[in-house]
């Protein structure tokens, strides 16, 4: 330290605050926020406070100094206990004639109030699904609307509520539906809904969960003219819901004996309560088969994942797919998933 110039002394005292916040979030997946409502607010930087550990570790690295030893430690912890946040190896794609292929998308009532400049973009969702060929399609925020045709899929089960506007979830599949049903989340729009179809001789129960939204504008301009206060307020409230709303899922889940898949728009990130909790055992198919960061939501400047895939370990995972297709404020993502013989 005393070898240092003040410059870097001060670099260095702004990267051990960095790392000690980053390791005091670690925690926070283990802490229920309804006991620990204003710390799971951290939850949502864990991405950050990584990127920023790993340019401080690069920083001193090309300064050939220890100093590189506080960042490196708690991004190996992080990697032990979580896994990465960024994939290096390229995307698993196994073809089986055993495959199923699942697709998750929040479409964001196909636009309807045309957040983004474009015509059409109902049809352009729909078109890219059907190119894509899902064997089962998970869709949150949806809108049944004339122009939005879904009969290449056979069979489908949705929820839908509101009075101005019809929205909902919607499951649909290539594969018969011989049981399907609507967990509600009381004082609120989103719910979870589950059908049980049949491939072959498998009986499989795929969820599609849609938990409480935190409702605060990703545009960074937008976001500056927020009071702080205000925000870390509505985070809370909303993670406190979003806890709530995974018990009456998991409690319903805890019930269930078949072959399971997991898809939904969580509205958190993976180093989050709810994020643990409903994954469990389960293999995040992203984990498993994907590259890169895996983002499936449009913020500026930095790549966000809050929309998952899970399956139960009794699948391989075959491969995994982030699109790029700026359809919505999400960007779709599919699994490729094979039944263990």
């Amino acid at each position: 330290m005393k070898k240092l110039s003040t410059i870097n002394k001060i670099i260095y005292v702004i990267n051990i605050l960095v790392a000690v916040v980053l390791l005091l979030a670690y925690a926070l997946p283990f802490l229920p926020p309804r006991t620990f409502s204003v710390l799971s607010v951290l939850s949502l930087g864990v991405p950050f406070l990584i990127l920023c550990n790993v340019l401080f570790f690069l920083y001193w690295l090309l300064r050939v100094r220890k100093q590189l030893i506080a960042s490196l430690l708690v991004l190996l912890i992080g990697q032990m206990v979580f896994g990465s946040l960024y994939r290096f190896s390229s995307s698993k794609k196994i073809e089986s004639t055993n495959n199923i292929k699942v697709m998750n998308y929040n479409v964001r009532l196909f636009n309807l109030y045309d957040w983004i400049p474009q015509k059409n973009i109902d049809t352009k969702i729909v078109g890219f699904i059907k190119t894509e060929a899902p064997d089962i399609l998970c869709i949150q925020d949806y809108r049944p609307s004339p122009s939005v045709d879904f009969s290449f899929f056979k069979y489908k089960f949705e929820k839908i509520s509101g009075k101005k506007i019809h929205n909902g979830q919607i499951i649909l599949s290539k594969f018969p539906i011989i049981n399907s049903g609507s967990l509600e989340f009381p004082n609120t729009h989103n719910n979870a809904i589950f059908a049980d179809v049949v491939k072959g001789k498998d009986t499989i129960r795929v969820y599609n969960i849609h938990l409480q939204s935190l409702k605060i504008d990703t545009d960074v301009e937008k976001l500056k003219q927020e009071s702080t206060s205000r925000i870390f307020k509505k985070v809370e409230n909303t993670f406190m819901r979003q806890q709530f709303q995974s018990e009456i899922f998991l409690k319903h889940k805890k019930q269930c004996h078949y072959k399971t898949i997991i898809c939904g728009d969580f509205n958190n990130t993976a180093y989050s309560y709810v994020y643990r909790k409903i994954k469990g055992d389960l293999n995040d198919t992203f984990k498993e088969a994907g590259n890169g960061f895996g983002r499936t939501y449009e913020f500026k400047f930095f790549p966000v994942r809050i929309d998952y895939i899970f399956s139960d370990e009794v699948f391989t995972v075959n491969g995994f797919k982030a699109y790029n297709q700026h359809y919505s404020d999400h960007y779709p993502i599919m699994a490729t998933l094979s039944l263990v013989d």
